[in-house]
């Protein structure tokens, strides 16, 4: 349920009322009683909160009620919404490892995390850049990468949390290569029998023959080949200005972005709405998740807005989307 200070408890529950992620799978709450209780309050629900000791305990699905697994790292310990706090941290933190560890040894298909804050987790002596290097740690996974899948686009990094002076010495033909790879893989598990992959250029028009720079030349390019030559349909480098334009209008099944932002900023122009008046979100559309790993995890693709923290006011539409997605990966999972 994320950080207990954020908006991920309200969007769980607000997510688990939804009739299609019903329909699509049994959702159970990983956080603190205390917490789901407050934001039941907030959002007004008359369903009922069960909790459960184990998995096993859901022998039969009842209507109306949300399952919850209490890790009662909260217990009569105080928080405010809004605020940043270490004690906010380090439960956010217990709530991700016991999803991995249920995941890891099969009780679970997959995990669906809401958001957590990076500077309370430091505070608590967590030293993670997010969830993406927590789950790598935790299941011990060596290439692994970050996927944003919105309403058409989906975009997978070769590198994500990194400086701008470091990505060029990250853009290697190995790191691109293997992110190839998980496109691939990925783009199968959401249902794509042979997807085109199309990989974005590092430069401005790619470096256009080595006149911007030589990553294209040296390191993105003989990636490509190298992934043609196994049989993986991709294409590029494509000048990073025009690839999204194309994944859009049909082109490709998924897009390797070189560096964080270039794949973010078109992600979020898809699938976030702001109303100019009131300057408010009208839609948060897209799901972050973490693609390499030995189990299926998705995630929202916002912040814990603490500014709406408490106010019933969150916007659950991410949550619902990053449950549906991990569902249909878990079910695909069983057919490749």
């Amino acid at each position: 349920m994320g950080d207990p200070a954020g908006v991920g408890p309200e969007i769980t529950l607000k997510a688990m009322m939804n009739s299609e992620v019903l329909k699509a799978t049994v959702p159970i709450a990983i956080g603190d009683k205390r917490v789901l209780e407050k934001a039941k309050s907030i959002i007004g629900s008359s369903w009922e909160l069960i909790e459960i000791d184990c998995i096993e305990d859901i022998d039969s699905i009842r209507g109306s009620c949300f399952y919850y697994l209490n890790i009662n790292s909260i217990g009569e310990q105080l928080w405010e919404y809004g605020k940043v706090d270490k004690i906010c941290g380090a439960a956010a933190f217990s709530y991700i490892t016991k999803a991995i560890d249920l995941a890891m040894s099969k009780k679970i298909d997959g995990v669906v995390t809401a958001p957590i804050n990076k500077e309370a987790f430091n505070l608590a002596g967590y030293h993670f850049s997010g969830h993406t290097e927590i789950f790598a740690h935790q299941t011990k996974a060596e290439k692994f990468r970050m996927l944003l899948t919105g309403k058409k686009l989906k975009v997978i990094h070769v590198t994500t949390h990194s400086s701008m002076r470091k990505v060029c010495d990250l853009i290697t033909c190995d790191r691109v290569f293997d992110t190839i790879v998980l496109a691939d893989q990925t783009a199968k598990l959401l249902g794509k029998s042979n997807p085109v992959i199309g990989v974005a250029g590092f430069n401005p028009h790619s470096s256009e023959n080595g006149l911007f720079g030589e990553e294209e030349e040296k390191e993105i390019t003989p990636a490509i080949k190298k992934a043609q030559a196994v049989g993986i349909n991709v294409v590029g480098p494509i000048s990073p200005d025009t690839v999204f334009v194309k994944a859009l209008g049909g082109d490709y099944d998924i897009v390797v972005a070189m560096y964080h932002d270039q794949g973010h900023i078109p992600l979020k122009l898809e699938g976030f709405k702001m109303d100019p008046l009131t300057k408010a979100f009208t839609s948060l559309s897209g799901v972050n998740s973490t693609v390499g790993l030995p189990i299926i995890r998705t995630s929202v693709d916002h912040g814990t807005a603490f500014d709406k923290a408490g106010t019933g006011e969150a916007n659950e539409e991410s949550m619902i989307e990053a449950l549906l997605m991990a569902a249909k990966m878990a079910e695909n999972q069983k057919i490749l």
